[in-house]
């Protein structure tokens, strides 16, 4: 049995010897970048010092995990990050659904494809323009929105510097930069849903209410699980840049985040400090494995798809 086995993995591997010669430069990639940068945890539970080496710097255990977790910053770091991040999750979900739904009924080609280039091309202007284009428009002296309200008789609003803006002014951009590209895969997953569903629907009245609650959700929502599930991975990581580049002492209750905080105790200060942040980096990425696999645990239960 085991030698049949054995010829007959010999045989795939010759039928499909291309493929495999293919898969060496991915799996030389991941061990090179995601494998071998592993060993570079275990600065987390040591002292580390640049000159004295991984190896000869003292070992300090979870010295700067209770650190942080005794920290009085810690509050506003995670609440913060789940609030910004939850609330992009769930926004930045919805939309793109949306979007693809109305563009699937759509029945003028032509204004289809306008529509979707338009709702796509923010997705290649970079961070820095982004953050630009959002300094410039909402600057509260030269800003064109405050410029257009003074001049209708209403006060003028700070974005950029009233705290309780500064999670909304983040979402809602990012919903507008990101939108149509995240629902792409959304339209191709409704481009394969059967046309008899739709016809036989038709044909007993159904409206296009009820076609999408009963035919098209039910169709991609495989594909919403999944990426869900995803998602879940970086509930304790919003992304650095954005949220840097549109801080400021103002708004900086709002915005401080788990990210920006390990940047600024880490690279940005004058006293070099790489355990503590490499803790809280660690504690990032462990909490973004454990919601996977509880999201990914829980969607099995239930009988829905899964990753594994």
């Amino acid at each position: 049995m085991k030698k049949r086995q054995k010829n007959a993995s010999k045989a795939w591997i010759r039928r499909d010897w291309d493929l495999y010669v293919m898969l060496i430069l991915p799996m030389i990639y991941i061990i090179v970048f995601k494998y071998v940068p592993m060993y570079g945890v275990q600065i987390a539970f040591r002292d580390y010092n640049v000159f004295k080496g991984m190896s000869n710097s003292p070992f300090v255990g979870f010295k700067y995990f209770k650190q942080f977790f005794g920290s009085t910053e810690l509050p506003k770091l995670v609440g913060n990050t789940l609030k910004i991040s939850i609330y992009g999750l769930f926004a930045g979900m919805i939309f793109p659904i949306i979007l693809a739904l109305v563009l699937n009924y759509l029945g003028l080609l032509r204004y289809k494809k306008v529509v979707q280039t338009v709702t796509y091309a923010p997705y290649f202007i970079s961070t820095t323009v982004m953050v630009s284009m959002i300094l410039q428009f909402l600057a509260w002296d030269s800003g064109p929105v405050n410029q257009i309200l003074q001049k209708l008789g209403a006060s003028q609003i700070d974005f950029l510097g009233d705290p309780k803006k500064f999670v909304h002014l983040y979402v809602w951009s990012g919903i507008w930069q990101y939108t149509g590209y995240n629902a792409i895969i959304y339209i191709a997953t409704l481009s394969s849903v059967d046309p008899t569903y739709h016809e036989a629907a038709v044909v007993d009245g159904a409206t296009k209410f009820w076609r999408i609650w009963h035919i098209d959700l039910p169709c991609i929502k495989s594909t919403i699980i999944i990426l869900m599930i995803m998602s879940l991975g970086g509930t304790l990581s919003t992304g650095f840049e954005k949220i840097y580049l549109m801080q400021n002492n103002m708004n900086l209750r709002a915005s401080e985040v788990i990210d920006t905080y390990v940047y600024k105790i880490g690279i940005a200060s004058p006293i070099a400090n790489y355990s503590y942040p490499t803790a809280i980096g660690l504690f990032q990425s462990l909490v973004g494995m454990f919601m996977i696999i509880l999201a990914n645990t829980f969607a099995k239960r239930i009988g829905e798809e899964s990753l594994w």
